[in-house]
């Protein structure tokens, strides 16, 4: 339960006015006033890491309703993607590496989550409206915090309260209904030192995809107070309380059916809804699957210039997450107990009137004969009805990061600090439509052994109460009911080195984590946990299991001349596992094989600057052994035959190991024209095999051979999927008149493969033998090219007012193309079928056809 880092660094804490310095001889890297405090940011021919550089205006000018790290998609070795298409469940790679080991911080804060290290995007829609500069830093990057930067470290940069006198009105709209409309307005600093700001904004409507309405609301407000040099005070509070209805990955041959039925896919298709006629008669959207959440956060942030040398930087924050994702329980006649399953119109909807009609025991033709229950009945668990529910996932969260910074002289600095995190996560499933029925019987706390009947049902609708309580009934939970603790405790310090021509730095972090789990509906010492080793006794609470980790990075820069720079860094991380990991399969039972992940990696940068051109090149290898991996979303065959969606895969013993290049290239032709373009290409391979277990989304297993729901995966020398290998753009920003920008894109995604599903991969128990995917390879997918265009015209009034207008068009020649891969299924003597070489029974996400964004923006 202690984390003291000792970080030995080199250029990563600076002071407000260094952040705004020249990144390059073109601009500037930070143009508006932003909260830094214990931000690293990464400093051009300084700072010895890979990183990529996204102001304000870009965001603004080019993001439209593309989902908020899609801006990121034009620099080299990222991918970031839709996933399914709903509202905010965008995805990121970096070096092959996705959400869970890339450390996305706000103003230096972490906010991967404390228990999964995911970040949902959903949650953070509203950073579009309020970020100065986004940084992303690849690799292990120049942060000094023992946080998940396995794949690079993304710091996004909010506005302060500092900001100058201005205010804004903006109007969006897009494809499918899509609207947005934000005000915000900055008072400016007054005499006293005092200065606010704030920004409401509101943004509802569908995406691409069928079945996927939203609604999102944004608010964030800040108070800045300088009553002299020496103390600088900022309160920021934020959030983004948002629902949307969600999609999962279908097989390509069902994207066809719905589509012409031959080769042509419906990239549209959403197997997670239908329509439901509600209590006034009217048919309306309802999805399986709708995830609602609201996760705001506060922080005061204090810097105190103690001398000309020496600076304190604090920093106190706090999250309130409430909300979770639903999903289906029950059967009918043993059957449709899984999404696919489901009863379905010719167009692919799922018949919710039938199933009420059902549930409320009537009967349904092809549903077969209801005796279950009379008309009116409850539903029975593992009889006959279906019913909605939702697991929650709320959680409190408290954390502090202080740093301290001494400048010993012109040439050495160093700085110490600590890292201090309690996180109480909270996960009980809910009734959040009974669909017909009048209750659901639950059976699964082992405290009421007879079971209890749940009628209380909770809206799908986050609380515009930012701390409303996580659990309100806890005598209606149903499904699952256990909390998890996590708590941090760190240090770190760093030490630097620069003059003119050298920078250096060696940076160090030890830190421990404390892992307890507790399952409500445990008798403590008594009742055996389901799917516990026979004779094994769970306690309803665990003790905590403390892991200790630690990190120690070095880099350094040398700036041959006024154009040529080079760099290179090395580091080593023994890293604790999630909270999964030191529980596996959601039960109480401590992993017998926990370890730390043991994560390597070194890099090698050259930099080359001059009045109208720079460049980046930069080498990279990265090595991680002992990982466990949470895969979601998969679509698994049971031992039976039968497909069960939305699965979920626990795979242990993973070693990866990614190495490859990178090229970045800016030049400004002159004052009409600016070019950029990026080059990356990757070696992503598994080395050895490992072992999974597969389990569907209401965490029962599933048996897939001979009587378990575990496997041994052939993984040895496979591709690292759902991440491309081989990346390029090309872009232009066309200015020929004053106040007109026109910009056009194309990217290349290539050498893309299909992520790792566990029935692919598994080698078969009774006879030893290798599957045709592992003999095989990873499933390679298409490769495709996307064209993206777009305009911005600013009418300037005066010296503070001005109007600006704005469109984009995405994916403009409406190129068909797979952005992710679920499974690795090639062709057969009995299937044959494929789709651009593909066997169509694969698992896929369609990235969206074309799409377009407006915008009208009135700043005074």
């Amino acid at each position: 339960m202690l984390t003291a880092i000792i970080t030995l660094s080199t250029a990563s804490v600076y002071y407000a006015q260094q952040v705004q310095d020249t990144v390059d001889t073109r601009s500037k890297d930070i143009e508006q006033v932003v909260i830094t405090g214990v931000a690293d940011i990464a400093k051009d021919r300084k700072t010895p890491v890979a990183v990529s550089t996204i102001k304000a205006a870009q965001i603004v000018e080019k993001l439209g309703n593309q989902e908020f790290p899609e801006i990121l998609n034009t620099t080299p070795s990222v991918y970031a993607t839709k996933g399914g298409g709903g509202f905010g469940d965008a995805s990121i790679r970096i070096r092959g590496f996705g959400n869970e080991n890339i450390a996305v911080m706000v103003n230096g804060m972490p906010v991967n989550d404390m228990e999964t290290g995911a970040v949902y995007w959903s949650n953070w829609a509203g950073l579009s409206d309020v970020t100065s500069t986004m940084q992303v830093q690849r690799g292990l990057g120049s942060s000094k915090l023992a946080i998940p930067s396995v794949g690079g470290t993304i710091n996004v940069l909010t506005r302060s309260a500092d900001m100058k006198k201005q205010g804004s009105i903006t109007l969006g709209l897009a494809n499918n209904g899509y609207i947005k409309t934000a005000f915000s307005y900055n008072t400016g600093k007054n005499a006293k030192g005092w200065s606010t700001s704030f920004l409401m904004s509101r943004t509802a409507g569908a995406m691409y995809v069928d079945g996927t309405d939203f609604e999102s609301y944004n608010y964030y407000f800040a108070v800045g107070f300088q009553p002299n040099e020496k103390h600088d005070f900022q309160f920021t509070f934020t959030g983004a309380p948002q629902w949307h209805n969600q999609n999962f990955s279908s097989s390509i041959e069902t994207f066809i059916k719905y589509g012409n039925g031959i080769d042509d896919p419906n990239r549209r298709y959403n197997p997670n809804w239908g329509y439901l006629t509600d209590a006034d008669g009217k048919a309306r959207q309802f999805s399986t699957n709708r995830n609602f959440y609201s996760k705001p956060i506060a922080s005061f942030n204090w810097d105190y210039k103690i001398s000309e040398s020496s600076k304190l930087s604090t920093v106190l924050y706090g999250s309130w997450g409430r909300g979770g994702g639903t999903g289906i329980l029950g059967s009918i006649n043993g059957k449709n107990t899984n999404y696919g399953q489901l009863p379905r119109t010719a167009d692919g909807l799922i018949r919710w009137d039938d199933i009420v009609k059902w549930n409320q025991g009537g009967n349904v033709a092809d549903f077969g004969a209801n005796n279950a229950f009379p008309a009116g009945a409850g539903i029975n668990r593992s009889n006959n009805g279906i019913t909605q529910r939702a697991n929650i996932n709320s959680h409190d969260w408290y954390g502090v990061l202080s740093n301290f910074n001494h400048k010993l002289n012109q040439n050495w600095n160093f700085s110490v600090g600590i890292d201090a995190r309690y996180y109480y996560g909270y996960h009980p499933g809910v009734l959040t439509n009974l669909l017909g029925a009048n209750g659901y019987q639950e059976r699964g706390d082992a405290n009421q052994p007879n079971g209890y009947i749940a009628t209380s049902t909770q809206e799908t609708v986050p609380s515009a109460n930012p701390f409303v309580k996580a659990i309100k009934d806890k005598s209606q939970i149903v499904n699952r009911n256990y909390d998890g603790r996590v708590l941090w405790y760190g240090g770190f310090g760093q030490i630097e080195y620069s003059n003119d021509n050298l920078s250096a730095f060696v940076q160090g972090a030890i830190s421990n984590q404390s892992f307890q789990r507790i399952d409500n509906w445990i008798i403590d010492g008594v009742t055996r946990q389901p799917n516990t080793p026979a004779g094994e006794v769970v306690n309803r609470r665990t003790p905590y299991k403390d892991l200790l980790g630690f990190n120690i990075k070095g880099g350094i820069n040398y700036n041959i001349n006024a154009n040529h720079n080079v760099f290179g860094n090395i580091g080593y991380y023994s890293r604790q596992p999630f909270f999964n990991g030191v529980f596996p399969s959601n039960r109480q039972v401590l992993n017998p094989n926990l370890t730390n992940e043991k994560i390597f990696g070194a890099e090698l940068g050259y930099g080359y600057r001059s009045a109208n051109f720079k460049a980046n090149v930069n080498l990279f290898r990265t090595s991680w052994g002992d990982r466990f991996q949470r895969r979601t979303g998969l679509t698994v065959t049971d031992i039976s035959g039968n497909q069960i969606q939305n699965a979920y895969a626990e795979i242990s013993g993973i070693t990866q190991v990614h190495y490859g290049a990178e090229l970045e290239l800016f030049y400004n032709v002159g004052k009409l024209l600016d070019l950029e373009g990026m080059f990356s290409w990757g070696d992503y391979k598994y080395e050895g095999n490992a072992s999974g277990s597969v389990f569907d989304d209401n965490n029962q297993p599933i048996t897939i051979q001979n009587g378990v729901n575990t496997a041994t995966l052939a993984l040895d020398k496979a591709k690292v999927g759902d991440a491309p290998q081989l990346t390029a753009s090309l872009g232009a920003v066309l200015k020929p008149v004053k106040g007109l920008k026109i910009n056009a894109n194309w990217r290349f995604i290539g050498d893309l493969y299909s992520q790792i599903n566990v029935n692919d991969f598994m080698i078969n128990m009774t006879t030893g033998a290798i599957p045709e995917a592992a003999q095989k390879g990873t499933l390679r997918l298409p490769d495709y090219n996307l064209f993206d265009l777009g305009a911005n015209y600013t009418f300037t009034f005066s010296n503070k007012n001005a109007l600006t207008l704005g469109a984009n068009i995405y994916n403009l020649l409406d190129t068909v193309y797979i952005s992710e891969g679920r499974t690795s299924i090639y062709n057969d003597a009995t299937n044959t079928t494929n789709y651009k070489g593909i066997d169509v029974r694969n698992q896929v996400y369609f990235g969206f056809g074309r799409t377009w964004a407006a915008n009208i923006t009135f700043k005074f």
